[in-house]
């Protein structure tokens, strides 16, 4: 066994340290698994942000129904085009649907499907446009008639939204729909967050 120190010619001491093969040893493993330590914690980092933004994606729920309801049987005619405001709030999760502007403000990005349906009949027809912005993206229409007294329509689509994109129902002129008992409806909700 050397001994643990050693005069040089200088006269300064000089250390010879002897090490236990086996320290070698777990100073390497020792290092090992630091690396491996660091991997974990970068991975368990990147989970833990994956599980975050998936949990900020759940708590966007947007779900709206609501139908005219409210003051005499028909809303219309007019003699001009009209926002149809659907003021009876069925379900507004998420409060994207205004029941006093009857326009829909979609609060995040996303794919969205709406649905309109109405109820009406007898000499005047009745002709609704669903828009986005100021885009027509869809219609459903019934032509008036004397022998037909009651006529039902609807249409539905899905509609890629920007957070803040608007979505309405119009109602052309002279055009009329049946407003109480829940018959004309405005129904939409989030598919998916883009």
């Amino acid at each position: 066994m050397p001994s643990p120190a050693s005069r040089t010619d200088d006269g300064n001491a000089n250390e010879t340290l002897s090490c236990d093969p086996d320290m070698g040893d777990i100073l390497r493993e020792f290092g090992a698994l630091r690396d491996t330590f660091g991997a974990m914690e970068t991975r368990l980092k990147e989970s833990e942000t994956q599980i975050l933004e998936l949990k900020n994606k759940e708590k966007t729920n947007v779900i709206f129904s609501a139908a005219t309801g409210g003051g005499g049987n028909y809303i219309g005619p007019f003699n001009t085009d009209i926002t149809l405001i659907y003021r009876t709030v069925i379900t507004n999760i998420g409060g994207a649907y205004s029941p006093f502007t009857g326009v829909f403000v979609a609060p995040v990005a996303g794919v969205y499907y709406f649905t309109i349906f109405f109820h009406a009949g007898l000499t005047h027809g009745t002709n609704l446009l669903l828009y986005k912005n100021n885009q027509l993206m869809l219609t459903t229409s019934d032509h008036g008639s004397t022998s037909d007294t009651a006529d039902n329509g609807g249409n539905a689509v899905f509609l890629q939204l920007k957070q803040g994109d608007q979505v309405y129902v119009l109602m052309t002129e002279n055009s009329y729909v049946w407003g109480t008992d829940h018959h004309t409806t405005f129904s939409g909700f989030l598919v998916t967050e883009m």
